[in-house]
């Protein structure tokens, strides 16, 4: 039901695809457009006092991200967990992914963004660029994206990044907070979103490899460096371009926040594969569940969690970012996010069943 008045018949019209959804779409998908393919933002960031387009384009994003983060804080003040998360979402956006690059330009140093690493950003493992940098610089993109990345994971699965880290994942947490029960629960879009987000994986694996090939041996044979550096672009415009911004964002009002990390986003996918044999789970109490469907209603990334808690199922799925909004909107408190390591059946059957002490023992 639609409460009276033109201002709660817009809040529902642009949150439920109604056509100040559409227009809002499009006033979106427009905004990236005109930043990724025209200089026409580059006299407003200098009128501002800014030195271009991006350093505009990453204000603008923190804003949005400290905006929308305060109303999802004040949305759910009762819950801890959101409130720790958005928060950490907040400061990790305004100092290691705007204010930290822009102190390293004023002091002549690489902008580097601390908060990304490879795959999602394919250029800390391009050798052309990341052994031009200063050593920490260099240590920190290996280590980050080799070790850390897949040992985080393991340990408290992909939620660590993709819901406390991630620019992408805080700006769909935060600004896109109104949209996120708009994504697709069907089955067609989960098989769409396997092939097609490890398809990107594979694609990125493969030109980071033929990256490494041309930097050893590109001098010596110009075909193949001409192929990989044609490869590279077509990669950056249609992944990191179109597919992150232009329909990862501009799409918001659609089809949900997660449409780039759900069907495309490469880090998404390999914190997936490592999820699946790591710790984290999601957690249901059995037979509790009353199907109300909240869950699956709220779940950004698509996931039908009623009929895992149906079906009493704890589970882990590669797809799942650990936001925690499908536990937050369980009335009964059916679900639980957990980081645990699951025991062989026969070894948790010996640890619950103890012996009875003998008469020595007790007396």
């Amino acid at each position: 039901m639609i409460k009276a008045g033109t201002a709660q018949w817009l809040l529902h019209d642009v949150k439920n695809r109604g056509i100040t959804a559409w227009l809002l779409a499009v006033v979106l998908t427009s905004f990236y457009l005109v930043l990724y393919f025209t200089e026409w933002l580059t006299p407003a960031a200098r009128a501002v006092g800014l030195d271009g387009k991006w350093t505009l384009y990453g204000l603008l994003y923190s804003i949005a991200i400290v905006w929308g983060g305060i109303y999802v804080i004040r949305k759910y003040r009762h819950n801890r967990y959101q409130i720790v998360r958005t928060s950490v979402v907040i400061f990790v956006q305004v100092t290691f992914a705007f204010s930290i690059p822009q102190l390293l330009k004023f002091l002549h140093q690489p902008e580097y963004y601390f908060s990304y690493l490879w795959p999602l950003k394919m250029e800390y493992l391009t050798p052309g660029y990341i052994f031009s940098l200063p050593l920490p610089f260099i240590l920190y993109s290996f280590l980050g994206s080799l070790l850390m990345v897949p040992v985080l994971a393991a340990l408290f699965g992909k939620r660590w990044y993709c819901s406390w880290v991630c620019g992408c994942g805080g700006l769909a947490n935060t600004f896109g907070e109104p949209w996120r029960h708009l994504s697709d629960k069907s089955s067609l879009s989960w098989k769409i979103e396997k092939v097609a987000v490890h398809t990107v994986l594979a694609t990125s694996l493969l030109l980071t490899a033929l990256l490494f090939v041309t930097w050893g041996v590109g001098k010596s044979n110009p075909e193949v460096a001409r192929f990989t550096y044609g490869f590279q672009s077509f990669y950056g415009l249609m992944v990191s371009s179109m597919l992150a911004g232009v329909v990862g964002v501009g799409l918001y009002p659609l089809g949900g926040t997660r449409i780039w990390c759900r069907f495309f986003c490469p880090m998404a996918a390999l914190l997936g594969l490592v999820q699946k044999f790591g710790r984290y789970r999601i957690r249901v109490k059995e037979n509790m569940c009353i199907s109300c469907g909240l869950c699956s209603k709220y779940c950004e990334m698509g996931i039908d969690v009623r009929s895992y808690a149906q079906a009493s199922q704890s589970f882990t799925r590669a797809s799942c970012v650990g936001c925690g909004l499908c536990a937050e909107v369980c009335p009964r408190g059916v679900l639980r996010l957990e980081n645990v390591r699951v025991r062989a059946p026969q070894e948790a059957s010996l640890i619950q069943i103890s012996p009875m002490p003998s008469v020595r023992q007790a007396g």
